[in-house]
């Protein structure tokens, strides 16, 4: 991919940082003092610039408020709807009678309205304005594409394509068996099952926050608050070395840090790889009991409605899915906050 240097005279430059979307040139010495201090009149503008405008970070610099105003958008339409269903709960002879939409319906409106030109109308003026977007973004934009493989001069940092991001900041916490097939095929078998798991027979085709509380928080919390953080983690903050650098800290090559992982098992002086197995097994075994007691009894005190819809299988597989995504910010915390790299070490697989 064609990366954007900056021109700068060698015997200036100090630290080249190479990534794949971006390559940045220091004129300060590496003794010298360029200012690592994040805030105020030390931050690197320059540089966070130059990761922000790269190509390959422009889906995710659009993705963010994109997000914001969807995620606004639907509040609103769903903050509506709820006015509306009160509206209509206390007024049963209206209830009869209203169209059930955020605006009244009026005498001498259609209840049904043909596809064409109503539907395809918008599609079509949406779909020219995307496809309008799509050439000004190849015309104005350069292709990310690399030259050719050079084992002599590796990119540093090294970084997936930002739709695969979450998941390459995901082998910082856990093995790469654990992180590159069983967490990606879990997404997909949890996607699979919602239909299946779904008992609510309300807020289908409108939007709503009242009788959806539980899914929509659950998508919330799933989708924004872990997958697109991680993606974001992995463009703005993972620098040279996949090391921990703040928005608009500079990348620096020749940062050193002296920190020790150790796994969850040293630190109650447990040796025997045996006897780390057995430990991991009683942590791991005692998150889901303890967490499945504690969200079973807020499940059962604010949704006693779906609880009482769900069989104990479609329970079981909830509180499994809900558990497992509970897990992967407790095993952030656990390795950026007290650097405990595993905490259940196994011959097969480490967690």
């Amino acid at each position: 991919m064609g990366t954007a240097a900056l021109g700068c005279p060698a015997e200036q430059s100090s630290a080249v940082i190479r990534s794949s979307t971006v390559e940045l040139c220091s004129t300060w010495t590496a003794e010298g003092g360029r200012p690592h201090t994040v805030f105020g009149d030390f931050m690197d503008w320059r540089q966070l610039w130059e990761i922000c405008s790269a190509p390959d970070n422009v889906p995710i610099v659009g993705l963010i408020p994109l997000l914001m105003f969807y995620i606004y958008l639907a509040w609103k339409q769903a903050k509506a709807n709820d006015e509306l269903i009160g509206e209509l709960e206390t007024n049963p002879a209206m209830a009869k009678t209203h169209h059930r939409k955020t605006w009244p319906f009026r005498p001498g409106w259609q209840k049904e309205i043909h596809v064409w030109p109503f539907l395809l109308r918008i599609e079509f003026l949406a779909a020219i304005i995307v496809t309008i977007i799509l050439m000004i973004w190849s015309i104005t934009l350069s292709a990310p594409l690399e030259e050719p493989s050079n084992p002599n001069l590796t990119m540093n940092p090294a970084k997936a394509p930002w739709y695969f991001l979450g998941l390459q900041e995901m082998l910082v916490y856990f093995d790469p068996w654990i992180a590159g097939v069983v967490m990606p095929t879990l997404i997909i078998i949890g996607l699979m099952v919602i239909p299946y798991i779904d008992t609510n027979p309300l807020g289908s085709g409108y939007y709503t926050w009242k009788q959806r509380k539980f899914a929509i928080g659950t998508f919330l919390f799933g989708f924004v608050i872990l997958w697109v953080a991680m993606i974001i983690i992995g463009t703005f903050i993972r620098g040279p070395g996949w090391q921990w650098f703040w928005p608009g800290q500079t990348w620096d090559h020749n940062r050193l840090i002296y920190e020790v992982n150790r796994d969850l098992p040293d630190l109650f002086g447990i040796t025997s790889n045996l006897g780390k197995a057995i430990f991991g097994a009683i942590v791991v075994g005692g998150f889901y009991l303890a967490g499945g007691f504690l969200v079973h009894a807020l499940f059962r005190r604010y949704n006693p409605k779906d609880y009482q819809r769900m069989s104990l299988l479609q329970y079981s597989i909830m509180m499994f899915f809900w558990l497992t995504m509970l897990a992967l910010p407790l095993k952030m915390l656990l390795r950026l906050a007290f650097n405990i790299k595993y905490v259940w070490i196994t011959p097969w697989f480490n967690v």
